[in-house]
């Protein structure tokens, strides 16, 4: 986790007022000769642009260096690099007579992930001493063991807690490739009921949850026990949503009680999200409980579960429920859901329609408009909303309803041809967010719109408009369909150029425990940047902020007890910079209130970030985490899709003499 910082400066009495860029940098420039953080050193700003361009010989170079802080940059540095003619030096490296080295060179090696170093870990892990770098190792090892790696995984002997967190935590690295087995299982469900480590039951919690294919009805008892009565929300969470490959008659009784009981809205809603396959009857009292959550997030996720499981879900029941919802979100999923059930389509579909008129706030408006797809009549509508859409947000939003529409498995035969226009349509539209959707569906192989396109110029053409790397995202998508198209092999994902070098004079300018303040319709956000893991990122992030390339955007992604996510101009999640960055990885982990870059893959990240609602390790390792909320999340809790930032500031700190 990010290291805490024991200066001590006092803040400006004008701290939270908005100050003009030139001030801001003013203010922090009396301080640049105290070497205010670690990149005073000329040598670390050469390791750290040498990472920021991917230079592999030259980094090599410094895992040689005299200097111990000099090597474990360098080893630190391939972790965002990741190239595999790192692994037979860094496997060097993992002797290195200073820990600090060893801990590093495993990480990268994780990072790397290939295979090839799998027995050289677990050599050095039958002879490591030091607790740090045994647990670092032991974690790595998970990102690339195969199964002779996850048998030693499962059979290791930990002596300090570090080691055991470690095993824990590489047994989910495993679990999270589909690399498991039976004993994995058990041993993680040991962990769970017998362990006082918070960071090893955690780990198991969310090996459980996050292996795929695992049939954890053998174990309803001891899960049972945890999710009722762990001490950790963060545990419980994980092990509510673990329920969901539990078959047990009582299951149920037990995730509504859940529901209607736990103090933390994050159990509530992911013993909501476990329910599928339950008949409605059981769980309907669960259901009215989350739609009307004091929490704004389970009444979304409530809604979202009824549209996910919407057959047999009691219309009477959910419009009673709709009378008593206010927020946009959740009535669009209810809307959805009622329409889907209803045998009186085409009435409610025109009160809907209207509903949508005269609706001015685009965000509902772009709900209710994929409300509307649970009625294949309103296809037209929705196709010519969102052709017509002054707001990108509704556009979006319906043609993510139009391509939902077609895949859908009673998708009528008859509008095939008038769906294939309407995607030609999108893809030729020039917008990156309709081009982008309709690209991803007609790759779909159970489509079969190779047969419709027999000549697929138009995605080419599509393609050759975009500019780069602004509409990298859209550019992968149209290539995939490309390649899908023409029966190739998915070519390699392009790359974006070195376009947008670290702006080292603006990071010498910040403390290493540097507060940015967001002010939202729902209140204050203070983030504290870690620019001493990633400086790139950091820059990147500040530039903006004194550019006020944020002030006035919205959060435009919500997902609850995951992220909210922000930064984007489009307001739909399309929206990019005529730049990217690079991705900085270090070893951090994403937990509750984690800050993190939004991305289309590696080295793809401008604009958009994301605040975590709680512990996401899924993610580590694979966005950059470049700040933490140190007060509001409270606010972060309550945010919505659709709220507004109003501005973002630098804290300013007062001169010293």
């Amino acid at each position: 986790m990010k290291k805490s910082y024991t200066f001590l400066f006092a803040l400006a009495a004008f701290a939270a007022c908005r100050q003009q860029p030139q001030q801001s940098l003013t203010a922090t420039n009396d301080t640049t000769s105290q070497h205010i953080n670690k990149f005073s050193d000329a040598t670390l700003r050469e390791l750290y642009t040498l990472q920021d361009e991917r230079k592999t010989v030259e980094l090599l170079n410094f895992l040689n260096h005299p200097k111990p802080q000099y090597r474990r940059e360098a080893a630190l540095a391939f972790a965002s690099v990741q190239d595999t003619l790192a692994i037979p030096q860094l496997l060097t490296s993992l002797s290195d007579t200073s820990a600090a080295i060893r801990t590093a060179s495993a990480y990268a090696l994780g990072q790397i992930g290939h295979k090839k170093a799998q027995q050289s870990m677990i050599r050095h892990l039958q002879q490591e001493r030091h607790a740090a770098v045994q647990a670092e190792a032991l974690e790595a090892l998970g990102k690339l063991a195969d199964n002779s790696g996850l048998n030693f995984l499962v059979n290791y002997r930990a002596t300090n807690a570090a080691a055991l967190e470690g095993q824990a935590w590489g047994l989910y690295r495993a679990g999270l490739r589909q690399v498991s087995s039976e004993q994995a299982v058990k041993q993680a469900v040991q962990w769970l009921t017998d362990s006082k480590l918070y960071e090893v039951r955690l780990a198991a919690a969310h090996q459980l949850a996050r292996t795929p294919k695992l049939d954890l009805s053998p174990y309803r008892q001891q899960l049972t026990t945890v999710v009722t009565s762990d001490p950790s929300a963060d545990v419980r969470m994980a092990v509510a949503q673990a329920f969901s490959k539990v078959n047990a008659r009582d299951k149920a009784s037990l995730l509504s009680g859940i529901v209607q009981s736990d103090p933390d809205y994050r159990v509530r809603l992911s013993a909501i999200r476990s329910m599928a396959g339950l008949e409605f009857e059981e769980i309907d009292k669960a259901i009215l409980a989350g739609l009307t959550d004091q929490n704004i997030n389970t009444a979304v996720a409530t809604a979202e579960f009824l549209q996910a499981n919407y057959a047999g879900a009691d219309s009477n029941t959910l419009r009673k429920a709709l009378a008593q919802v206010e927020d946009g979100r959740v009535r669009a999923g209810l809307i959805w859901v009622i329409l889907r059930n209803s045998p009186e389509k085409a009435k409610l579909s025109q009160e809907y329609q209207q509903l949508y008129l005269s609706t001015d706030n685009p965000y509902d408006k772009a709900h209710l408009l994929k409300a509307l797809s649970a009625d294949y009549n309103n296809y037209q509508f929705i196709a010519k909303e969102t052709f017509a859409a002054s707001q990108p947000v509704i556009g979006t939003y319906g043609m993510e309803a139009l391509t939902a529409m077609r895949q859908q498995g009673d998708f009528p035969k008859a509008l095939e041809q008038n769906f294939a226009d309407i995607f030609k349509q999108g893809i030729a539209s020039g917008d990156v967010s309709l081009a982008g959707l309709a690209a991803g569906v007609i790759r779909n192989p159970k489509l079969n719109f190779r047969e419709v396109y027999r000549d697929h110029t138009f995605l080419t053409e599509a393609q050759q408009k975009l500019v780069l790397p602004r509409d990298m995202e859209t550019n992968i998508e149209l290539q995939k369909t490309i390649d899908y198209l023409s029966g190739k092999e998915q070519s390699e994902t392009p790359k974006n150029p070195f376009t947008h070098p670290i702006d080292w004079k603006l990071v010498q300018t910040l403390h290493p425990d540097q507060q940015v303040v967001i002010e939202t319709e729902k209140g204050t956000i203070t983030l504290e940047l870690f620019v001493e893991d990633a400086p790139g990122s950091v820059a990147n992030f500040v530039e903006l902020v004194n550019k006020q390339f944020f002030d006035g955007l919205y959060f435009h992604r919500v997902v609850p007890n995951f992220v909210a996510q922000g930064g984007d101009k489009r307001g739909d999640g399309w929206g990019s910079s005529d730049y990217s960055i690079r991705s900085e990885f270090a070893p951090l982990h994403y937990r509750e209130g984690y800050v993190g870059m939004a991305s289309a893959g590696k080295d793809t990240e401008s604009n958009q970030w994301f605040i975590t609602h709680s512990p996401t390790p899924h993610l580590d390792g694979r966005y950059t985490i470049f700040a933490k909320v140190v007060e509001g999340m409270d606010v972060v809790h309550q945010l919505e899709v659709g709220d507004k930032i109003k501005q973002v500031n630098l804290i300013l700190r007062a001169k010293t003499n």
